[in-house]
C-alpha cells in the first residue's frame, strides 16, 4: 500500500510547537493551497486549508524557521482521525503527518541579500535528516531542426 502526499502552500498562521507529556515536540500549522483551476461561478480559484502535523525535530525546525505567509512543500502521509466533539457528535478530520519540511520560498533580509542564518534545504525525521528539495528532471529534448537527405523531419 502507498501513502504519500506532497504539498506546497502558505502557512496561514505561524506554527503552534507544543511537546507532549514524555517531551517529544509536537507543531501543528495550516497550509493554504490554490487549486490549479477557476470556480465556474465565481472565475476565481479556490483555496484548500490542509492541516499539518510535524513531530521531534522537524516540528522543532518548522516553528523555528517559518512564520504566516511563508511557502512551504511538505512531504508526508494522509491520516485520517476519529474524534468526538463537546457535543458527544463523532467527527472526522484529514490531516497530514509531515515527514520532511522544505523551504518554498527564499527568505531576503532587508538589503535582498540572502540571510546567512537561514538553512538551505528542509528537515526530515526520516534517516539522513537535513535534506534538499528533490530537484526537477531533466528531459533531453532533441533538435529538430535538422533535416535528412529527402528534406523531411528525422521523425
Amino acid at each position: 500500500m502507498l501513502n504519500r502526499i506532497i504539498i506546497m502552500g502558505r502557512l496561514t498562521r505561524d506554527p503552534e510547537l507544543r511537546s507532549t507529556p514524555n517531551g517529544t515536540s509536537v507543531a501543528s500549522f495550516t497550509l493554504a493551497v490554490d487549486r490549479d483551476f477557476k470556480n465556474k461561478q465565481t472565475g476565481e480559484k479556490e483555496t484548500d486549508f490542509i492541516d499539518m502535523i510535524a513531530w521531534r525535530s522537524t516540528a522543532e525546525f518548522v516553528a523555528r524557521y517559518f512564520t504566516k505567509g511563508r511557502m512551504a512543500v511538505v512531504e508526508g502521509r494522509l491520516q485520517i482521525r476519529l474524534w468526538e466533539d463537546r457535543d458527544g457528535n463523532k467527527r472526522k478530520s484529514a490531516e497530514v503527518i509531515a515527514d520532511s519540511v522544505y523551504f518554498g520560498d527564499s527568505k531576503k533580509d532587508n538589503d535582498g541579500r540572502s540571510d546567512q542564518n537561514y538553512p538551505a534545504g528542509g528537515y526530515s525525521d526520516v534517516p539522513g535528516g537535513r535534506c534538499t528539495p528533490p530537484s526537477a528532471p531533466v528531459y533531453s529534448i532533441p533538435d529538430f531542426t535538422e533535416v535528412d537527405d529527402d528534406g523531411d523531419l528525422p521523425f
